[in-house]
């Protein structure tokens, strides 16, 4: 979906483990979020709780 958002100009979402040896199914206590808005502008990074 990442490679679709950079060739429409549209948000890129990508999704990483805090804590490496604990899996990060994108979701979770253990997962950070990067969002990248469309114009490329600004990255937020945030847990997904705070969405």
């Amino acid at each position: 979906m990442n490679l679709h958002a950079v060739d429409t100009g549209e948000r890129i979402l990508s999704a990483y483990a805090i804590y490496p040896e604990k899996p990060c199914a994108g979701f979770g206590d253990n997962c950070l979020w990067i969002m990248t808005e469309a114009a490329r502008s600004v990255a937020t990074i945030l847990l997904p709780n705070e969405y």
